[in-house]
């Protein structure tokens, strides 16, 4: 069995698709999925499967979610060792930073460095960017809802045909402790140095 982690996109957002988090538990249940637990409100849910086919199993729940609850909420999944792989690649010193100032976005599929060619992110300092495996990295020290190259990074032109979620440095750790195999523990916040902004890293 392979411990997943669900990332719902989009829901429980200022009273818009409501997506109870019980309700989401006995889904998963339903499904046939063991060890189901959610964290916070905002779309996360771990599980364990024999499958190993993690587009199959983001399917399977999209589709039971818009049966459901009657609209379409897009769904990431992905299992533990990938959560904590990404989350031991942060190039941002986490340790020193508080969870709100650094974020990671997870994609459907790998990212070409191309799609950001466009971004300068010398004009957007102290804030920072970099890409690894089908994620982002953004630091932004005012936080997520003053960060204008969290703007830049979610235009259209930067992220079209893409599936997309993002989670802040709380709720990955948090994710990659709860998928994590039984008697290990996450991997230590990561306290690698700044380097340039487009090989996944900060410049």
């Amino acid at each position: 069995m392979t411990m997943y982690a669900a990332l719902l996109r989009g829901i429980n957002v200022s009273g818009h698709k409501k997506v109870p988090m019980a309700e989401l538990r006995t889904l998963l249940t339903e499904l046939g999925h063991g060890d189901v637990r959610t964290h916070l409100q905002s779309g996360n849910a771990v599980f364990s499967s024999p499958s190993d086919d993690e587009n199959a199993l983001a399917a399977e729940l999209e589709q039971a979610i818009e049966k459901r609850f009657g609209f379409p909420v897009p769904c990431l999944v992905r299992d533990g060792a990938y959560l904590a792989a990404v989350a031991a690649a942060c190039p941002f010193p986490a340790a020193e930073l508080e969870g709100k100032q650094l974020h990671i976005t997870y994609y459907d599929q790998p990212v070409d460095a191309g799609r950001f060619a466009r971004i300068d992110p010398a004009a957007f300092l102290p804030e920072a960017f970099g890409l690894g495996d089908r994620a982002l990295y953004l630091y932004a020290p005012d936080g997520l809802g003053r960060s204008k190259l969290a703007e830049a990074l979610s235009r259209s032109s930067v992220t079209k045909g893409l599936v997309a979620t993002s989670r802040n440095w709380n709720t990955v750790v948090k994710l990659v402790e709860m998928t994590a195999p039984t008697g290990t523990t996450a991997p230590p916040e990561t306290t690698a140095p700044p380097a340039p902004a487009h090989d996944g890293a900060r410049t």
